[in-house]
């Protein structure tokens, strides 16, 4: 089949569909990803083709639009910062992606273009089916997460889903009015169709890429939504000279990163952190990331994006900000976490890690001090438990195949 897998955000959002599309070519599908420029390298000697969309994540973060995501101190809040900027982007992404899913014969959407997608597939009568990195269909088991982790009972819970969704259909609104200036069809809505529904009024496939081993698929989710398995990034190269040399040099260290997340102040960030570091007496490698994040030392070492199969495993720990991504890497790599979740789903990942027992504890980033992270970190590296029950379950993780379900979608279209 030709395929076109479209997807928006942060790197974190484009990754794990690198592999999953990396998959797909080697099955002897012919993909074409639809992402952001700035990220066609991920996709380098995968076999997948690439489809540029403008705007830059990473810029559009730091334009004063985007500082306003730092000021925001809830979850609510930080969506309804969010929604200015995604608005504003989905409809200078529009035209490009009306280009690329003509091309397709079928269309896999990422969670973040979910209503433009699929009104792109109904447009050109072509099979839409979602590809989802977090459970955002609504549930009475847990809060919708970028709302956070605490739960609000059966009803509320269930609620504050169907207000996410409903929340994500209006960034698009006029994304899809657009549609007509590109010879395509906007949805006839006279039926009443409910959000996440096709054309004939049944709930739209969406296919997971996490494990139930991590999140277990609600007990009330209707038939349609799976969950697959980790998609595993299409990771080449590696690591640094320098990095290999530091790795040598002693015992495993410990690795800091917020990866796109952006931060207010990132040199006292980056303080406090070398300071937790030297508390808990370990070496730490620091990530620049999107955050700006620094360290400098003979136990310290700053390095730029790094292949996190190649990494992590040769780590002693690892803290980050609870992205979809990385708290997936971290799980297949069967090492101790300290979650520093920073904004949208990371409270609710982070909340699953320490449910799991590979965290001793999650360190909100508004609260992190070097006291904290430190008491962390001693916590991680020296319970030995933490890295036991991360190797058990990197071990149950390792013989999962999270591509074979999309395959089976695929296949079932086919027929």
């Amino acid at each position: 089949m030709r395929i076109v897998m479209m997807t928006a955000g942060s790197r974190g959002d484009v990754a794990p569909y690198t592999g999953l599309a990396a998959g797909l070519v080697r099955a002897g599908h012919e993909v074409t990803l639809a992402a952001h420029g700035v990220f066609e390298p991920l996709v380098a000697g995968s076999g997948v083709r690439f489809r540029p969309l403008p705007v830059d994540p990473r810029a559009e973060l730091r334009s004063t639009r985007g500082r306003r995501l730092n000021d925001a101190r809830t979850g609510a809040g930080k969506v309804v910062a969010l929604a200015s900027l995604a608005r504003r982007a989905a409809d200078e992404m529009t035209a490009a992606l009306v280009a690329a899913a003509r091309e397709g014969e079928v269309l896999l959407v990422g969670g973040a273009l979910g209503p433009l997608g699929y009104a792109l597939g109904d447009g050109l009568k072509v099979p839409a089916l979602g590809l989802h990195l977090q459970p955002l269909h609504p549930t009475g088991e847990f809060l919708a997460p970028v709302l956070g982790a605490r739960s609000l009972g059966a009803v509320a819970n269930r609620l504050s889903g169907r207000a996410v969704m409903a929340s994500v259909e209006l960034l698009f609104t006029e994304s899809v009015r657009s549609l007509p200036r590109y010879g395509i069809a906007p949805p006839d809505r006279s039926r009443g169709r409910s959000r996440g529904s096709g054309p004939n009024g049944r709930i739209r496939p969406v296919l997971h890429g996490y494990s139930e081993l991590v999140v277990p698929r609600p007990r009330d989710w209707p038939a349609g939504l799976e969950v697959c398995g980790y998609w595993w990034p299409h990771e080449t190269g590696r690591l640094p000279r320098e990095l290999e040399d530091f790795l040598a040099a002693g015992p495993p260290p410990v690795f800091v990163g917020l990866g796109s997340a952006t931060v207010p102040d990132p040199e006292r960030l980056s303080r406090e952190i070398v300071t937790a570091l030297r508390a808990a007496g370990v070496r730490g490698i620091v990530q620049r990331g999107w955050a700006g994040l620094a360290a400098r030392g003979d136990d310290l070492l700053t390095v730029d994006e790094v292949p996190h199969s190649l990494l992590f495993p040769r780590t002693a720990a690892v803290v980050h900000h609870a992205g979809a991504g990385t708290t997936g890497a971290v799980l297949r790599a069967g090492v101790p976490t300290v979650p520093v979740p920073v904004q949208f789903d990371a409270a609710f990942w982070a909340s699953r890690l320490t449910a799991l027992g590979t965290a001793p504890a999650v360190v909100p980033l508004r609260r992190l001090d070097s006291a904290t992270l430190a008491e962390a970190l001693r916590r991680a590296t020296r319970d030995a438990s933490h890295g036991e029950r991360a190797r058990a379950l990197a071990a149950r993780l390792a013989a999962e195949d999270g591509v074979a379900p999309v395959l089976a979608a695929l296949d079932r279209l086919a027929r």
